[in-house]
């Protein structure tokens, strides 16, 4: 079984407790039946329980190898005889308070309370350079010839690589970073996500487990925020660049070889190519897909998936010659 780093999984959890989470009967002898953690479509095992709440992901849904998914009626058909659904009405709210079962403090970003100074013997033995009121939490890694600024807080199982440099007033909580990596001052890394939805008179909050991956020879610029991914991960590719006062939202992945202007942000769960090149504040919505080898033009808005080897620019964002047309017309 996968064990999360930074959230403990207080499963197997009962069929039963999750029929019951959700306000399910069931005629199968779901006391005995055992799930051992919740999943996205692809990641899932025959030990899981995952959810399917959009045909967007019909795709994945026909491949996955959960046991059990929570769906509506609408959907179910797209799932495997290997899985059985569990029907619901409202897919995220059940996701919801299933995961809590599995991962109880996920939806919660308290600050800890067991942070210390970096010992000095381990900082002359790993040739760190560390500035002052840098605090680490328990079972913290940190590479050779790294470099963390003044009042940085990096927390509980964080993973630092050789050769990366961490700015001040910097906070990283869930987040894995691979060598050569270098985040500029005031930036937060691995904070939960903006992850909730409205139900009848409440807001509900839904758990992020997922943590940020940040890989080798990228920087992030000041001022930017990396949400932890909700069920997978955060990830930000190879020899990638951010500029300063970037947003990028939970399960985002960014491809290697990237290059992002100040102030754009990305929405929860879109995937960006390989060698991107993303235009100041622009702005992309969720679950989409932008391909290899794409260039946004600043300040545009997109909406929808651009295949790879694109240019758009405007709102919503369009193909450049076509947009440019437009506004010569406008203009004329």
């Amino acid at each position: 079984m996968f064990k999360n780093p930074f959230f403990k999984n207080k499963g197997p959890v009962s069929l039963k407790l999750i029929f019951d989470t959700c306000n399910l009967s069931s005629n199968i002898n779901d006391n005995k039946i055992k799930l051992y953690d919740v999943k996205n479509l692809d990641l899932s095992t025959n030990k899981d329980i995952t959810f399917f709440h959009s045909v967007k992901y019909k795709d994945q849904a026909k491949l996955t190898k959960a046991k059990f998914c929570i769906t509506t009626n609408n959907l179910y058909k797209f799932l495997p005889n290997s899985c059985e659904p569990i029907l619901v009405d409202n897919v995220l709210l059940s996701l919801a308070k299933v995961a809590k079962l599995f991962y109880p403090t996920s939806a919660i970003d308290n600050f800890k309370l067991n942070l210390k100074k970096i010992k000095k013997s381990f900082i002359k033995k790993n040739n760190l350079h560390i500035g002052d009121n840098v605090l680490v939490g328990k079972n913290v890694l940190i590479g050779k010839k790294s470099s963390i600024g003044h009042n940085t807080i990096i927390e509980d199982n964080v993973i630092i690589g050789s050769n990366c440099s961490i700015g001040s007033n910097v906070i990283l909580r869930n987040t894995i970073l691979k060598n050569n990596v270098h985040i500029l001052d005031g930036c937060i890394v691995g904070k939960k996500g903006f992850g909730f939805f409205p139900y009848k008179n409440e807001n509900f909050r839904y758990p992020h487990i997922g943590c940020v991956v940040i890989n080798e020879n990228s920087e992030i610029g000041s001022g930017c925020t990396i949400d932890r991914g909700s069920l997978s991960d955060t990830i930000i590719g190879k020899n990638t660049f951010f500029d300063n006062q970037i947003h990028i939202a939970h399960n985002v992945k960014i491809g290697d070889n990237c290059i992002i202007a100040g102030q754009v942000g990305i929405a929860g769960s879109s995937i960006i190519g390989n060698n991107v090149m993303i235009g100041g504040q622009a702005g992309i919505s969720g679950h989409l897909k932008i391909g290899n080898n794409v260039r946004i033009g600043g300040g545009s808005g997109v909406i929808k998936n651009i295949p790879d080897n694109t240019k758009v620019m405007g709102y919503p964002a369009t193909e450049i010659k076509k947009f440019l047309k437009e506004m010569k017309i406008k203009n004329d």
